[in-house]
């Protein structure tokens, strides 16, 4: 009798331990860091996609690494989008674009897929790293979007470094700014760059992105940008507008957008890509494609990268137009940048 009970008892234990051990296998998410760095006209050289590959291949190794430590997926974020921040070569942070009244106005956000809780800041003059404040809006505010001087005036009190707005000139980026103020247009980066700016100027990059799942299945996105070339100063585009940009929920997607702004605001774009997956049940890739389509149908031009719950990738452009800089690294992996036009 004896016998039998502790037979009973080391079948429930083995058992138990099945259990465990498939339980943690079925929550054993292999960590993914995805980016982007804008668009690129149909012109684009070997040696410019050289120059902007090199930074983002930093960014997404500098995400990838807190990742591999078991950080969460909204740190590798913040700190992938921070590396193209810093850098002049991109349309967010150092190399922001100008307004009409020659100014640099910063837009970002961040939003967390586990809790729902984001974070945005738009119409910044100051804020050397804008992702940083859009993290300080979601997690010691009641707010979701500060604009203007409050959000020069957060950052500052909560000990972002602070910089004047000659730290954002570049001579490139005034360089375009005259030449869009000649022509009264107000340039997108992946449009117009070549009638106007020519060959050596194109490409004329915008919007930086990162998405992200860590271990734990958490996902996680976030945007930066300044904008458009002459925009009125005071535009606020879609980057900072949750929904539209910028986008993540654990139940499905996490997601970034570049482009025409406006268009992605009204199209609600980031979680259009959401709603296609989780309801029409579409591949992620799929959503992302369908999404653009519904972008280009209203006129604009642009591009999404997602990363569903499982740590599927999609990618999606409006590829008669434009390219789009992307990336990706998974844990173990070499970081890889792709070549942002149709072959």
């Amino acid at each position: 009798m004896g016998f039998l009970v502790n037979s009973k008892k080391a079948l429930i234990i083995l058992a138990s331990l099945i259990f465990l051990t498939s339980d943690t296998f079925a929550n054993d998410f292999k960590p993914i860091i995805v980016i982007h760095g804008g668009t690129s006209g149909l012109g684009l050289t070997k040696e410019e996609f050289t120059k902007r590959e090199k930074v983002m291949k930093e960014s997404l190794k500098t995400g990838q690494n807190i990742l591999e430590k078991g950080g969460s997926s909204v740190d590798a974020v913040i700190a992938a989008i921070k590396v193209m921040e810093d850098s002049p070569e991109f349309n967010a942070g150092k190399g922001a674009v100008f307004t009409s009244d020659g100014f640099n106005e910063l837009d970002a956000s961040l939003m967390d897929g586990k809790s729902l809780n984001a974070g945005a800041i738009a119409m910044a003059r100051t804020i050397k790293n804008p992702i940083e404040a859009a993290r300080v809006v979601m997690d010691k505010t009641p707010h979701t979007l500060i604009a203007g001087e409050g959000a020069d005036r957060l950052a500052k009190n909560s000990s972002l470094e602070i910089v004047d707005q000659k730290y954002f000139y570049t001579d490139h980026r005034y360089k375009q700014f005259q030449e869009a103020k000649k022509s009264k247009e107000v340039l997108l980066d992946s449009d117009k760059a070549k009638a106007h700016l020519g060959i050596n100027t194109e490409p004329y990059l915008g919007t930086v992105g990162a998405i992200a799942l860590d271990k734990n299945g958490n996902l996680a996105a976030g945007t930066s940008t300044g904008g458009t070339t002459n925009k009125m100063t005071g535009r606020i585009g879609d980057s900072p507008i949750i929904g539209a940009g910028n986008y993540a929920n654990n139940d499905s997607v996490a997601v970034s957008c570049t482009g025409t702004g406006d268009i992605y605001i009204r199209a609600v774009a980031a979680h259009e890509v959401a709603s296609l997956y989780k309801y029409k049940k579409l591949p992620i890739e799929k959503a992302a494609q369908e999404t653009i389509k519904e972008v280009a149908a209203l006129g604009g031009t642009g591009g999404i990268i997602s990363i569903d719950k499982n740590g599927n990738v999609g990618y999606a452009w409006t590829k008669d137009k434009l390219g789009m800089y992307h990336g990706e690294a998974r844990i173990g992996e070499e970081p890889k940048v792709f070549w942002p036009l149709a072959k």
